[in-house]
């Protein structure tokens, strides 16, 4: 008699190899996160899909990838274990339940789905099944922030009082070749950008309690600046500037602006307390904090991040050892539900013009351990159990 097929998704010893990765979504951000997958020992990349096929096969071959094909044909490789889901914002719910359906986990780009109902859909469907959900962005994990939040926590600044994030620049229509989706609805510069901070200000300073804002929207179309459509222009369905207050509900207040209508290029995380102000490294993964102590004549000191340098794909590859591990991993899914309950407040607030109560939480983000190592083989080697 034959044995009847395992089901999807289905893994045969997982502990004892490293986890199988399919990719959902060939397009730019595939090009960030690969590099990276492929190189932890820990993950082995079995496939990508895309709804053109063709371009998950060049990236396939660009990436040395054994399978490119439909989400179906990924969704039903043996020994996968977690889709990594990079398509646009509004397909995100879509093919998180598809992969929640047919059994694995699901690592997710920002953000977690373009509203509340979807979220909650892809949270309870997950809870059902078994299945873990994480979601970028994952610099939260990168050695520059932990060296911030680290030091938060060691009271470096004493206790955190108010805080300032600035992102503004002139609009990713100038280089990206497909600009159009990040000022469609559920994009722009808050649901584009608003992550990266709002993310790791609830991971440094707890969960927000309450927005106002006031949104601007600087023209009705852009103009595609790079690649094959330059010149092109398209419609922007998004304000397009947004300025907000947060009250977290440990009491600390901030001040955030998202921009995409300024001709200066700008960042900037500063976290004040009653001794001193720390500058939180946003920009990527491995930068430095500031510190500026509350005496006489201080000037800035530097802190470089500690520990190895890591990139996006970080995330996934903690997610996979929280998985084996039992545990919800650090970029959960409802830190991201709690980001996006906030971003859609803060809609709402510049829409309505009053303040918005958030409804959502999260718990506490653990820094990771002094000795996490991004390259050491927990699982045994590829293709060979341990």
């Amino acid at each position: 008699m034959t044995a009847p097929a395992p089901p999807r998704g289905w893994v045969a010893e997982p502990a004892a190899r490293p986890m199988g990765v399919g990719i959902i979504g060939a397009g730019n951000v595939s090009g960030q996160y690969l590099p990276s997958l492929l190189s932890y020992p820990d993950l082995d990349v079995r496939g990508i899909a895309d709804l053109d096929v063709q371009r998950a096969a060049v990236q396939a071959g660009a990436y040395g990838i054994p399978f490119a094909g439909s989400v179906d044909d990924v969704l039903a490789l043996a020994d996968v274990e977690l889709i990594v889901n990079l398509t646009v914002p509004a397909a995100h719910a879509e093919v998180a339940l598809a992969a929640i359906e047919s059994g694995h986990h699901v690592w997710g780009e920002k953000p977690l789905t373009s509203g509340r109902v979807s979220a909650r859909a892809v949270l309870e469907a997950a809870a059902a099944a078994g299945m873990t959900i994480g979601n970028a962005p994952d610099t939260i994990l990168g050695a520059g922030i932990q060296r911030a939040q680290r030091l938060l926590a060691d009271g470096a600044i004493g206790e955190p009082k108010t805080v300032l994030t600035l992102m503004q620049g002139p609009g990713p229509e100038r280089w990206h070749p497909r600009p159009q989706f990040l000022f469609a609805n559920g994009a722009g510069p808050l649901f584009d950008i608003g992550p990266y901070y709002l993310t790791t200000l609830v991971q440094l300073l707890g969960p927000i309690a309450s927005v106002s804002a006031a949104g601007h929207q600087a023209r009705a179309e852009r103009v595609i600046g790079a690649g094959p459509d330059a010149g092109v222009s398209f419609p922007v369905e998004v304000d397009t500037h947004m300025s907000v207050l947060t009250r977290f509900r440990s009491g600390v207040v901030g001040t955030s602006v998202y921009s995409f209508d300024s001709p200066v290029s700008r960042q900037q995380f500063e976290v004040t307390g009653d001794s001193g102000t720390m500058q939180v490294p946003v920009s990527g993964f491995n930068g430095p904090t500031r510190l500026l102590r509350a005496v006489p004549d201080a000037e800035w000191e530097e802190m470089p991040a500690a520990g190895e340098e890591r990139d996006r794909g970080v995330g996934v590859l903690e997610m996979a050892r929280a998985i084996r591990a039992g545990r919800q991993p650090r970029a959960s899914g409802q830190l991201a539900y709690h980001v996006l309950d906030v971003m859609l407040a803060i809609e709402e607030s510049a829409s309505s013009g009053k303040p918005v109560e958030i409804e959502s939480t999260s718990g506490p983000v653990p820094p990771l351990e002094a000795d996490w190592s991004a390259t050491k083989s927990t699982f045994g080697s590829k293709g060979m159990p341990a």
